[in-house]
């Protein structure tokens, strides 16, 4: 895969600075309310990484719908969040069929983020699949890890919102694009168009309409077990308190990068965690000036 050149707008805090994110929210309702699908049993942390991210970027409210099996250690390990058991094979994986007892908790999102923590492709294809009749078509919809993959076997016109974010590393990408990559600006870019959606993949963010911005921050650390879950989550919080896709996206992938940034500072290049990028992100949105 060739290295990006500079051919989109580079996000630095001076440009973020001067494109505001929606303010003056005054109950967590009107901050925005998020819901996370994902946590099978083997790989809960993606939801609850997500779910948090989302918190910390100003998100009011936040429902976590999981499998079952470890609904009340997530309602323990994140107390701000409800959360929702949803049925599960035996395996442990979330049944994309049956979102029935999550269905109010969709029908009043304002963001949703689907895939972080799934582990069954043809669970997550069913999962994605029913979403059109259980949402508001303006709802944001962040598509991550599972759900990325499932994406291509829907169709080109798959599109339950009219506020789609895709969130894929190199190999979802690929995926989607049906081949490895090739030039990563152009490939993504072109991720954008097929599927109308803004695309953020390693620091480029595109959107349907050819617009590209690039992230002049953000270290390898960055690759790491939940990273992209915490990117998911970023970009559906700010989507919940109604940021556009174009803005969401940039915000959240600066705010993931420059989290990077601060850590590989503080612990290293390598070796930090996911989680502690969480923490980083409401400090790093005062830092630019911006409240829910």
């Amino acid at each position: 895969m060739s290295p990006p050149t500079e051919r989109g707008i580079v996000l630095t805090p001076a440009l973020l600075r001067g494109w505001a994110l929606p303010s003056g929210a005054d109950s967590k309702y009107a901050r925005g309310q998020v819901v996370v699908v994902g946590g099978a049993r083997k790989s809960p942390g993606g939801a609850l990484l997500a779910g948090t991210a989302a918190l910390r970027v100003g998100a009011g409210r936040l429902t976590l719908g999981v499998a079952a099996s470890v609904a009340v250690p997530l309602a323990v390990a994140v107390p701000e969040a409800g959360v929702v058991g949803l049925p599960e094979t035996p395996a442990g994986a979330v049944r994309g069929g049956d979102l029935a007892a999550l269905a109010d908790e969709l029908g009043d999102a304002d963001a949703v983020v689907l895939g972080s923590g799934l582990d069954d492709a043809d669970e997550a294809k069913a999962l994605l699949g029913g979403q059109p009749a259980l949402l508001d078509p303006a709802v944001g919809l962040v598509l991550d890890a599972f759900a990325l993959g499932a994406l291509p076997d829907l169709g080109d016109d798959f599109r339950p919102t009219s506020a789609l974010v895709l969130t894929p590393n190199p190999a979802e990408a690929g995926l989607l694009l049906g081949r490895d990559l090739d030039d990563l600006q152009d490939d993504v870019t072109r991720i954008a168009a097929r599927f109308t959606a803004t695309v953020s993949c390693q620091g480029v963010i595109a959107a349907p309409d050819g617009r590209i911005w690039l992230t002049g921050t953000g270290q390898g650390g960055l690759g790491t077990s939940g990273s992209g879950d915490v990117l998911a989550g970023a970009i559906g919080g700010l989507l919940a308190r109604g940021a556009d896709p174009e803005q969401a996206a940039c915000w959240g992938t600066w705010l993931h990068a420059a989290a990077g940034d601060r850590l590989n500072a503080r612990v290293g290049p390598t070796g930090y965690l996911a989680r502690e990028l969480l923490p980083e992100l409401p400090t790093l949105l005062a830092e630019l000036g911006q409240r829910p």
